[in-house]
């Protein structure tokens, strides 16, 4: 398997890191925070021109006909600046889903348009409020809602900017879908879950590092203590180790079978948990100060443990693991190999 990113990738994901840097600043964060608005109008107009939610759509729906390492590549930026618009969930799982439905869905016309999605996954739906529409999930049948016709209830998450709500609706309000490939849509939600962690995880570090080098104890940077490089040295091996676990469940997720499926759940696992790793060792190293509203590392250890149960929990993704291991042949051989019995 060859997972390594090439120059168009690479170029890709630069301009996502560019455009997140410049428009999703802690100052940012904080004035959105403060009016309360569920999504940031001016940098919403700045993600669609790029064609970022147009990346999982196929060509002859309007998109650019890429794939999820592709898009991987830019939820690993929006992990690194907490993005808190819904351009993951919207653009990488329920607009692909609502494509491969309903192919001339007009709401595939729109590049601005944010769909949310209802998963038996997930026990609310995130980012509803600022959706166009809703897919929906009833008796295993996926249906499309317009915002207005649904109603939300607002549920407290551990993330200020995950936005999660209760959806009641009528199904007599709704368009059917049909059976969608909910499974797809877990795993995609599973992949770019780990891939937000990679971000996370990254962002956490250079926040402590930054910090290190600033901040003087007696008479010379923390940074420079062998305690405070061990912490920190710690956390970037956790994410170094977890980014080709990452990578290659993205390359392999099409398969979707057994292999493929252990191949997301670890990733998820991994990065998820160099998230959590990273941000709590940043917190530390950032001493008392850490723990405050003012230092910003607070915000990606949320987000960590938010996305941490959502598309499925560390215990379900584990089970998924055990199965491939009792199931799939074992070996260095079949770390990044796929057989042909496996394909």
């Amino acid at each position: 398997m060859d997972f390594t990113l090439n120059d168009e990738q690479q170029m890709f994901a630069q301009t996502a890191r560019q455009l997140f840097a410049d428009t999703c600043t802690p100052d940012h964060w904080r004035r959105q925070m403060e009016s309360g608005a569920v999504l940031d109008a001016e940098r919403w107009a700045q993600i669609v021109e790029t064609g970022f939610p147009l990346v999982l759509l196929p060509e002859d729906a309007g998109g650019l006909g890429l794939g999820e390492l592709d898009f991987a590549l830019i939820a690993e930026a929006a992990g690194y600046n907490a993005l808190p618009d819904p351009l993951v969930e919207s653009a990488g799982i329920a607009l692909p889903l609502l494509a491969a439905a309903k192919p001339d869905s007009e709401l595939l016309c729109d590049p601005a348009a944010i769909i949310a999605i209802q998963h038996p996954a997930n026990p609310y739906v995130a980012d509803a409020e600022a959706a166009t529409a809703l897919v929906l999930h009833k008796d295993g049948q996926a249906y499309l809602a317009a915002r207005e016709d649904v109603t939300l209830t607002r549920k407290e998450s551990i993330d200020p900017f995950r936005r999660l709500y209760r959806v009641d609706w009528d199904v007599a309000k709704a368009q059917p879908l049909g059976a969608v490939d909910w499974d797809l849509a877990l795993e995609r939600g599973a992949l770019f879950a780990a891939a937000q962690g990679l971000g996370l995880a990254q962002r956490a570090v250079d926040l402590a590092v930054d910090y290190a080098k600033d901040r003087q104890q007696f008479g010379k940077p923390i940074g420079t203590y062998q305690a405070v490089k061990h912490h920190l040295a710690s956390a970037q091996v956790a994410i170094e180790f977890a980014r080709p676990v990452v990578l290659a469940a993205a390359a392999d997720i099409a398969h979707g079978d057994v292999q493929s499926c252990a191949r997301v759940s670890h990733a998820k696992i991994v990065a998820l948990e160099a998230a959590d790793h990273a941000a709590r060792a940043s917190i530390q190293v950032h001493g008392a100060m850490g723990y405050s509203w003012e230092v910003d590392v607070h915000l990606f250890l949320k987000r960590a443990l938010a996305l941490t149960n959502s598309w499925g929990t560390p215990y379900f993704h584990r089970q998924r693991i055990l199965h491939r291991i009792e199931t799939q042949p074992l070996g260095p051989d079949q770390t990044f190999a796929r057989e042909a019995e496996h394909a």
